[in-house]
């Protein structure tokens, strides 16, 4: 995997020969599964050789799946780990909420004997492992045609909620995580000012990652069933009961026809596009609105990419600055696995 020029990441180790033929073992930690890849640099890019996934609620500590992916794969002497998690990261540490886990990169680095083990934010990996993907990873929702030069924001909406960006400094792209996700969610019209209240008594504050993410579409449908009355069929509860949640709600929404899963995704439509507007804003992102995860990846061929758009753009003062923002939906996985893969063989000289 090479390096797009659409993506001018700053990574001031690909110019050093020490970072070349360099063993890799990098890791995506999420709720439900982590992924591993051991991984080589070569030529300014990376190359995965072994590639598997391990559920994660099985394991009691990320150091067992560690161990046990090194021990299947017969892997020795793997000189570099590189570890995405679902939260902060602090002074080499980070604990997500979602994980139940502590990590420490100088333990991880002691007790498997690593020269060096680098630790970033899931989405900020996910940022430069945009770095790699090809051009058809890319589905225009809005553009002229190519990104302009500036910052980018990355919005992606899966297990949680995603919120990062790259800061443009003339020349190169350098990613940056922020916990976005968490800052709180304002409703705008008189039904949304009921579904916060829904909320609000669920968990006192209603942050965006109540409302985009999984959990999220499931208390938008529930608000829609339990308050608003929509009915649902006794077939699809049973589904639901049986299923991923997610996934059931597409298939009835789009097989089905089932008016309240229809207006669940709608609503959810209609909130990425406003909490996109917010972070684009936020980040003055000209350079554009990348828009990753697992939902949108899962609903992108029922996107009114129009009507999005026209969400989008809605401002007090700055539509201007949104209409020529281009935005594009990320089409493949494994952008974090192989992001931080890539920080790890090359952000340090």
């Amino acid at each position: 995997m090479n390096l797009n020029p659409k993506f001018p990441l700053y990574l001031p180790g690909v110019q050093n020969g020490n970072n070349d033929n360099v063993s890799i073992v990098g890791a995506n930690l999420r709720e439900d599964i982590t992924t591993l890849g051991y991984f080589f640099s070569t030529n300014g890019g990376i190359e995965v050789k072994i590639q598997n996934t391990y559920p994660t609620k099985e394991f009691s500590s990320f150091s067992d799946i560690l161990r046990k992916f090194i021990q299947e794969n017969n892997l020795e002497n793997v000189q570099r780990l590189g570890v995405a998690v679902p939260g902060p990261v602090l002074d080499g540490r980070s604990a997500p909420a979602r994980l139940g886990w502590n990590l420490d990169v100088e333990e991880i680095k002691k007790d498997f004997g690593f020269e060096r083990v680098e630790m970033l934010n899931d989405l900020e990996a996910s940022a430069y492992g945009m770095g790699l993907i090809e051009d058809s990873d890319l589905e225009p929702v809005y553009t002229s045609g190519h990104l302009e030069k500036g910052n980018v924001a990355i919005l992606a909406p899966g297990n949680g909620l995603g919120e990062a960006g790259y800061f443009f400094d003339g020349k190169y792209l350098r990613p940056f995580a922020t916990e976005g996700g968490h800052s709180e969610f304002s409703p705008r019209t008189n039904v949304e000012v009921e579904f916060y209240q829904f909320l609000n008594n669920i968990y006192g504050i209603v942050s965006w990652e109540n409302v985009l993410s999984k959990t999220g579409l499931f208390n938008i449908y529930r608000f829609l069933r339990d308050v608003k009355r929509h009915p649902e069929p006794e077939w699809l509860a049973e589904r639901f009961s049986n299923g991923n949640f997610a996934q059931e709600l597409y298939k009835a929404a789009v097989e089905d026809d089932i008016l309240i899963c229809k207006i669940a995704i709608d609503t959810f439509l209609e909130f990425l596009a406003r909490e996109a507007n917010n972070l684009t804003l936020k980040l003055k992102a000209t350079g554009g609105l990348l828009i990753a995860g697992d939902i949108p990846q899962l609903i992108r061929d029922y996107i009114n990419k129009d009507k999005f758009y026209e969400k989008f753009k809605i401002s007090d003062k700055m539509e201007d600055m949104l209409r020529n923002i281009p935005i594009y939906l990320i089409k493949t996985d494994h952008t974090g696995l192989n992001g931080i893969a890539l920080y790890t063989a090359y952000y340090q000289e």
